[in-house]
């Protein structure tokens, strides 16, 4: 034994023993033994030289993994995997010291004293998550543990992991030991042996020397990617070579935890490593190892220590590479210009310079985090390595299995802190980051989930310093100059969210980190408390604030629409409000208070940089909106915090009045733009436009955006002037000019067909403002509860969807749960669960969760409904529903208006919000909402109406009359509504009277009056000199002195601060064009407004009659419930009762007014169908208006041109080229693209289309004539043959017809499509071709994952998303067809056959022709491709030669007749009658028959085939039969299928097709069929039944011949004539419907 490790270490050799027949695995064994019998030797010394010795030659650095890897053979003959193996074997039999190596693993795993599973999984692995457990919400266990736990009655869930992980079973830190498993629950350290000192003594020499030559070959293996050769597969191959020295080492970490206790000491002891890398001596090979290292960190970026001694680098020498010496030197002084390039805008722009840099907490930190990284052991360069090869799972997996014991977790946390900045740089260049960032966060959540492990490395590690600087430098990686409000001079940056970092998510893994330690309080107690931090942390949202900007399009529609919005809303939700719920979960108790003023006061110093980078002022730049405002939501949260749990003072949290005008700018704008988005005003911009407006309010995001904007409105609103934020209001939705007494008025900003649904808007706006209670008293559960109404009275709701809608803080340990008891507990109390039920066709439809009756009737919130609709059908849904609730419950039976809910109590903090219900502004525009409306003037809805009632009785739920407030109201400078109402009071503005008011009007207004008036109201405050105009309008000037009043209030050099406002986008009132002053006369009250708007509802005179006056208790108990629901008169009488209440003089007036007679209203009721009819011919008939408009300028234009160009002196040459009016106007029709919103006619230039489906169907070749159910064949006798089927009884026809006649003949004698015929759908909406182009474009550049081919021409409709793939021209025509249909004709029957006939021979009768080559003719050609392309060749090709013109005769009136009988099945088999109501709205037979004539007419029958000639043929001429005798005839008419013929004749005439001709042809083939259905009889009865039909005529034996034949097994629609004469009654009556004519089936 002893000569045997002498030879191993090449010494003296004594004398040998005899050599086993085992051979070398007896000396590697006898070595093993001997070595550690040496070692036990108090004396070790020789022992450990001559292990040293072996462990140099058998893991020989001198045999690098490069050259392996390259394929070359080492020396010695062997291959290099097996030395590898060798040197793996021998490692193996020193640790098991000569024993075996299984026997010896076994007795280390005795020795397991670890508590902790650790088993480690990656991705897709099943695990489970205990919340009832859990103390962090990474919580996860393995499966065995969970099952081996007591978890009953938990809430748990089984989840497939999407990045990996590990079991946290026995970590007390992470989950509650109740929650452990029997096999790991906590031990007593008494009941664990001691480790015997020989077990493990080899496994200390041994295992540092593996782990240092596993590093050498890292560092040999590892070649820097070049700029253009990618070296993926290079370090792939490197891995692949080492797998099984990992796999060694994680083999041994499975031992259990006396080896994981070794193994953390060789990777921890910095001797070791110390010893191993400085004893470099002569090794050239260690020095190329080494220098290799110091040039992976120059690379990275990263700055080696100046300890170069240690390594004995000194001065570059001969036994030093200049390499190593130029990039050791070189990587201080390059790295702070690979940084700062990084930094530098994309575009070079100057802008970016002017930035002034980020303060960090420390100014030390910033160079030392990102660029300096010092190695002082195995752990810390293995880690390293790691990152260098982007987290190879091997390795991943390796090091997880160590977490176990505790020494080595702090240690690798550290380490892996220390390496954060270097993570974040690889992450940023890897080509593979997806897979990269699900590794590092399988890391990160097994370090970072333990609060304690958190704390320890934020103390020691400054971790969150580190995190933060790294998010920082990553995202400063990604800026471009900001274009928001002042593009030229804007100093801001924002990230650009095309940039691969935010479209990838690449960020994910830090922020989910960053996420993961703030959910530990201590963690998040020293963030919110260090002032430094705080200011990096706003810095870095800032680079969110007014990203992903969007410009409204004024001109042309995007050409392609872009899709970084996704990234930006991930962004904002990820990486700034996950971070602000993380925050705010520990602000909840007064204790905190300093916290929530330290993030609030640098939250407003950020938000004032911001407002001065951007150079804004007090109006923001028009046209143009951004979404993402984290710091705005970042203030709006902690002061709802603040206010609701830590019980600050608002006043002291809040800046003075400049800064809270400017607060609400934005946020107003982008509800304003939300209204405008609706409206269709950003049409232009695409359907992302629409996408981010629905993201903004989406149950994912509602919490993060459109909530925090509405409550810092809220907040502002109640601090501020209420009748500025009033007039604010409405001149951002730009609805200023319409609010005017006038019949006319002039909107400088907005279209007349948007003026209505922005006026919708806004005052939907003022309505949610004003009623929304989420963060103004509202507890938790009540805010549960209303979200859960909410989203049940919109539709039905399974358990998982109602969780998933339910808004939630994304930081599951803040705020409401889904899942937790509270959910359960008003899941029950607000709803009923129905079962699940099985459909008829066998499958089952879920269980729903659908309200109580008592929530419809006490719960129903049409606000909340609006707050949390994406689609604007779920509110018309929520209606539906509770009108039907109200209809079924007996409680109101006509169509109810949105009922009105009182709101809870306000917390006394925000009490200044109800001043905006008692302002003089608010009121103005009531009263002239209420006028205008009673006056029937255009754009107000019934919607509008809604709201005015809505804020009227919001205004009266909590208001006290003040008889004081009058008189204080009249002190002070006199304003432009001072003129309007005495008061602020709602109550006492209601009765007050106004007799005149001043309007700007055009002066060929009709109610212009010169008339000189003492006053304007009735009580004479004031004359018509010191009123004003008494107008809303002017009350945007009023705005703008009341900000400069409380600027000059704030700051004495306002002058110099306040540009001057540019007066070209809002005018002022006598700026307008020609328009003068008129007094008005009015002589109204809110009161006599709404006594009259009742008359005018209920169409009676009188109508209204005051209820107290028979019942004094109502004014007692105004809570009555036949009030609480109803239509508009119940709420104008809810409004007037509660009006009364509140006032004894409002009581007097409203009974005085009463008593008067007032002249009757004519009534006005239009159902809400017939409404959206008007709306759309309204719409329709101005598109036809412009498009007469455009077409009188073009001929205007043209005979300009052609007066110019041909010097025409005659007039009478210009009469062709005038348009007259005399004619009557034809009307075309009119399309809706659902792409970009117009409306139009289809024209050659632009054509537009049918969404269409094209499918082979062989639905039609099914059918079979016998009635007897078929059996399902079970053996090879009971095959079922398809001899009956229509498909074989045709195609025996047509081959029938093909074997004795001629087979261009046949081939117009039936119909083909029975079997892979072409079937055309269509959803009904159209688009122009041009739009559908271009959004097929944007679907090919689309990212997202798609179900459908869009190379194959596949896509989802842009509207209904129903599934197509082709387009379907429509035909530009107008209804000049009914005009020739309804024309009389006394022509005779011969006279049409000749016409007829010479019709379909007159070629170019078709108005459109291919050979114009249009953009329609295009479009039609391109779809007849698609048609035939649609179905295979061998379902369209019949004939006997291939390529014949024939067959595309034949294929294409076979489409029209597969169609037809497809549409007689789905109408039931009535084609006139009867039948789903949706298939004839949405029927393309119109536009498919267009098509189909067009490429038909391209092909002529010779006049001697043409079948029309012999049937009307009075003499045959039987010389046509006569020729070649040897040539076949071609087929008899009789055998021609008649409703082929019929086919083939209308589409063979020009179009539009005239009534005459059509009946016609309809009288023609009617006697063909009448011929064949005799001849038929004739031919299959009896003798008997020929003889009775000659002689006897006896109706008895006719009978028996129609049912005998009924039963010959031939197919339904040829068994007999009347069969046959009943079907083509109805095709030819059907066929009138397609063409668009009107028939009768008594004219058949």
């Amino acid at each position: 034994m002893a000569a045997a490790a002498a030879a191993a270490v090449g010494g003296p050799q004594p004398p040998q023993p005899e050599v086993s027949p085992q051979g070398p695995a007896l000396d590697k064994a006898a070595t093993a033994a001997h070595l550690k019998a040496a070692l036990s030797r108090p004396d070790n010394r020789a022992g450990a030289e001559e292990l040293q010795a072996l462990l140099e030659r058998v893991l020989n650095a001198e045999r690098p993994l490069a050259r392996a890897a390259g394929g070359e053979e080492a020396a010695g003959g062997g291959g290099p995997g097996e030395a590898e193996e060798d040197a793996l074997e021998w490692c193996k039999c020193l640790l098991a010291g000569g024993g075996g190596y299984d026997e010896f693993c076994a007795a280390v795993r005795a020795y397991d004293p670890a508590a902790l599973c650790g088993l480690v999984w990656t991705a897709n692995f099943v695990a489970y998550r205990c919340r009832t457990c859990g103390i962090s919400p990474c919580m996860s266990l393995c499966a065995e543990c969970f099952h081996q736990g007591d978890h009953t009655g938990h809430d748990f869930n089984m989840f497939r992991s999407q990045a990996g992980g590990a079991c946290d079973c026995g970590d007390s830190n992470v989950m509650r030991e109740s929650g452990f498993c029997r096999r790991h629950q906590i031990k007593s350290s008494s009941n664990i042996p001691c480790v015997p000192k020989d077990l493990l003594m080899m496994s200390e020499f041994v295992l540092p020397r593996f782990i240092f030559c596993l590093i050498q070959y890292l560092r040999e293996g590892y070649n820097e990617p070049a700029a253009d050769t990618p070296s993926e597969k290079d370090l792939n191959k490197v891995l692949q070579l080492l797998e099984p020295q990992i796999s060694f080492l994680e083999d041994l970490t499975k031992t259990g935890g006396a080896m994981r206790a070794v193994l953390t000491q060789v990777l921890t002891n910095q001797q070791s490593y110390k010893d191993l890398t400085a004893g470099l001596g002569e090794n050239t090979c260690a020095k190329k190892s080494h220098e290799k290292y110091l040039i992976a960190l120059k690379s990275s970026g990263l700055t080696y220590p100046e300890d170069k001694l240690v390594y004995g680098i000194q001065e570059p020498s001969a036994g030093t590479s200049t390499l190593a010496a130029q990039g050791f030197a070189g990587a201080t002084g390059t790295l702070g210009q690979i940084d700062s390039s990084d930094e530098e805008d994309q575009d070079g722009s100057q802008g970016l310079g002017k930035r002034k840099r980020v303060k960090l907490s420390s100014g030390t930190k910033d160079q030392s985090i990102m660029d300096v990284l010092k190695h002082k052991s195995f752990l810390e360069e293995l880690l390293f390595w790691t990152i260098k090869y982007e987290f190879p799972q091997k390795m991943v997996t390796f090091l997880l299995n160590m977490l176990p014991d505790q020494e080595y977790k702090v240690a690798f946390t550290k380490t892996f802190v220390q390496h954060y900045a270097f993570i974040m740089k690889t992450l940023k260049k890897s080509h593979e980051s997806d897979t990269m960032s699900n590794r590092i966060v399988h890391i990160s959540v097994q370090l970072f989930s333990n609060e304690e492990l958190a704390r320890q490395v934020t103390e020691e590690c400054q971790l969150l310093d580190i995190m933060v600087t790294v998010l920082l430098y990553m995202m400063e990686s990604c800026l471009i100059k900001s274009e928001l409000q002042d593009e030229e001079n804007s100093l801001h940056v924002v990230v650009n969210c095309g940039e691969a970092l935010l479209k990838n998510n690449t960020y994910w893994p830090l922020v989910s980190d960053f996420i993961n330690i703030l959910s530990h309080q201590s963690v998040a107690k020293r963030f919110l408390e260090d002032h430094g931090l705080l200011v990096t942390w706003m810095n870095f949202v800032s680079f969110f604030q007014g990203m992903n900007l969007n410009k409204r399009e004024l001109n042309e529609h995007v050409e392609f629409e872009s899709q970084t919005y996704y990234a930006a809303f991930a962004a904002e939700l990820e990486a700034c409000a996950q971070p602000m719920w993380g925050l705010l979960s520990h602000c909840k108790v007064r204790e905190t208070q300093e916290y929530t003023r330290n993030v609030v006061r640098y939250c407003l110093e950020a938000l004032q940089d911001w407002f001065d980078a951007i150079n804004f002022v007090d109006e923001p730049a028009p046209n143009q909106v951004t979404f993402h405002l984290p710091l705005h939501r970042y203030y709006a949260m902690f002061l709802s915090k603040a206010v609701k749990c830590q019980e600050l003072d608002l006043d002291s949290l809040l800046p003075d009045q400049e800064m809270l005008m400017k607060l609400m700018i934005h946020p107003l704008q982008i509800q304003a733009s939300l209204a405008e988005i609706h409206s269709n005003m950003w049409v232009r911009n695409g359907l992302q436009i629409k996408g981010q407006a629905m993201t903004y309010v989406q149950s994912h995001f509602c919490n993060s955006m459109i909530d925090p904007d509405i409550y810092l409105l809220q907040v502002c609103a109640s601090r501020l002037d209420p009748d500025y934020f009033i007039s604010s209001v409405f001149e951002r939705f730009k609805v200023v000019d319409l609010l005017t007494m006038a019949s006319q008025h002039h909107n400088m900003v907005l279209d007349v067909e948007h003026e209505r649904s922005m006026l919708e808007g806004a005052l939907t706006f003022l309505v949610i403002l004003l009623s929304l209670r989420l963060h103004l008293g509202m507890s938790d559960d009540e805010i549960l509860r209303a979200e859960m109404v909410a989203q049940l009275c919109m539709n039905d709701r399974t358990h998982s969807s109602l969780l998933d809608l339910i808004p939630e803080n994304p930081n599951p340990k803040s705020g409401i749960i889904p899942g937790s008891y509270s959910f359960e507990s008003v899941l029950s109390a607000v709803a009923d669960f129905k079962a699940p039920v099985f459909e008829p066709g066998g499958s089952m439809q879920q269980g729903m969760y659908t309200p109580k009756a008592e929530v419809w009737d006490q719960e129903f919130d049409p606000v909340m409904v609006i707050l949390r609709t994406v689609y604007r059908r779920d509110v018309q849904s929520a209606m539906d529903r509770y009108t039907a609730f109200l209809k079924q419950s007996g409680k109101f039976s006509g169509n109810p208006w949105p009922p009105y809910k009182k709101r809870t109590s306000l917390h006394p903090s925000y009490k200044g919000l109800m001043r905006l219900l008692h302002c003089k502004t608010l009121h103005i525009v009531l009263f002239t909402l209420l006028y205008k409306i009673l006056m029937d003037h255009q754009n107000l809805s019934e919607h509008v109406l809604c709201m005015v009632l809505y804020l009227i009785e919001l205004g009266l739920e909590d208001s006290a009359e003040d008889d004081s407030e009058e008189e204080v109201s009249m002190g002070g400078p006199e304003r432009c509504h001072d003129s309007w109402f005495p008061g602020s009071n709602l109550v006492s503005n209601m009765r007050h009277f106004i007799n005149y008011v001043r309007v700007r009007v055009p002066e060929t207004a009709p109610e212009l009056k010169r008339d000189s008036l003492a006053s304007t109201s009735s009580d004479g405050l004031g004359s018509l000199q010191n009123s004003g105009t008494a107008q809303v309008f002017s009350l945007v000037a009023e705005r703008r002195k009341k900000f400069q009043e409380i600027i000059n209030r704030n700051n004495s050099e306002a002058n110099q601060v306040v540009r001057p406002k540019t007066p070209s986008k809002w005018s002022a009132p006598g700026s307008a064009p020609q328009l003068t002053t008129a007094i008005l006369e009015i002589k109204e009250s809110i009161l006599s407004l709404l006594i009259k708007l009742h008359h005018k509802l209920s169409g009676k005179q009188n109508s209204y009659y005051p209820p107290w006056l028979d019942d004094i208790e109502v004014l007692i108990q105004p809570e009555i419930p036949k009030y609480s629901h109803g239509d508009g008169i119940t709420a104008v009488e809810r409004i007037l009762l509660k009006a009364a209440v509140q006032s004894r003089m409002n009581k007097r007036i409203i009974e005085e007014i009463c008593r008067k007679v007032t002249p009757p209203v004519p009534p006005k009721k239009i159902t809400t169908a017939e409404k959206k009819t008007l709306d759309k011919e309204e719409r329709r008939q101005k598109a036809r208006e412009r498009q007469q408009k455009l077409l009188a300028e073009f001929a205007s234009r043209q005979k300009s041109f052609m007066e110019t160009a041909m010097d025409v002196d005659s007039p009478e040459n210009d009469i062709p080229m005038e348009i007259t009016t005399a004619e009557p106007q034809v009307s075309e029709a009119v399309y809706d693209c659902v792409i970009c919103g117009q409306s139009g006619p289809s024209s050659e230039d632009r054509p537009t289309g049918l969404v269409v489906l094209l499918q082979a169907s062989s639905v039609l070749g099914q059918c079979r004539d016998n009635v007897e159910p078929k059996k399902l064949p079970i053996t090879e006798e009971e095959q079922i043959y398809p001899w009956d089927t229509c498909a074989a009884v045709h195609d025996v026809r047509l081959s029938l017809l093909q074997r004795y006649f001629k087979d261009s003949s046949c081939l117009l004698a039936v119909s083909i499509g029975w079997e892979g015929g072409v079937y055309v759908q269509t959803c009904g909406h159209t688009l122009h071709i041009d739009c559908h182009k271009s959004y097929m474009e944007s679907l090919r550049n689309d990212q997202v994952l798609q179900g459908f081919s869009v190379d194959k021409g596949e896509f989802t409709c842009p509207l209904c998303r129903q599934f197509a793939n082709s387009v379907l021209p429509c035909y530009p025509g107008s209804n000049v067809e009914n005009n020739l249909w309804q024309r009389p004709s006394n022509k005779s029957t011969q006279d049409l056959i000749k016409e007829v006939e010479e019709l379909q021979g007159r070629p170019g009768a078709f108005p459109v022709s291919i050979s114009s080559e249009t953009n329609l003719s295009k479009e039609m050609e391109s779809v007849m491709k698609d048609i035939k392309n649609t179905t295979q060749k061998k379902y369209r090709d019949y004939s006997k030669t291939p390529g014949s013109p024939d067959n595309d005769f034949l294929f294409m009136y076979s489409v029209a007749r597969t169609n037809l009988e497809l549409e007689l099945i789905h109408r039931g088999g009535s084609l006139c009658s009867g039948g789903a109501s949706t298939a004839g709205k949405r029927s393309c037979l119109n536009q498919l028959f267009h098509v189909l004539a067009l490429h038909m007419r391209l092909y002529t029958i010779d006049s001697e085939y043409n079948p029309w000639k012999k049937l009307t043929q009075l003499v045959e001429d039987m010389n046509s039969q006569v020729g070649n005798e040897d040539q076949q005839p071609e087929v008899p008419v009789l055998y021609h299928d008649v409703t082929s013929l019929l086919l083939i004749q209308i589409l063979m005439m020009p179009q539009p097709l005239q009534k005459e001709h059509f009946t016609c042809i309809v009288k023609v083939l009617f006697t063909l069929l009448y011929t064949q259905a005799l001849a038929a009889l004739s031919v299959k009865g009896t003798e008997e039944d020929r003889s009775a039909w000659k002689h006897l005529g006896a109706l008895k034996k006719v009978v028996s011949s129609l049912s005998s034949l009924s039963h010959q097994g031939r197919p339904v629609r040829r068994s007999g004539s009347q069969l046959r004469v009943c079907f083509l009654c109805e095709l030819f009556c059907f066929a009138f419907e397609v063409l668009r004519f009107e028939c009768k089936p008594s004219e058949c």
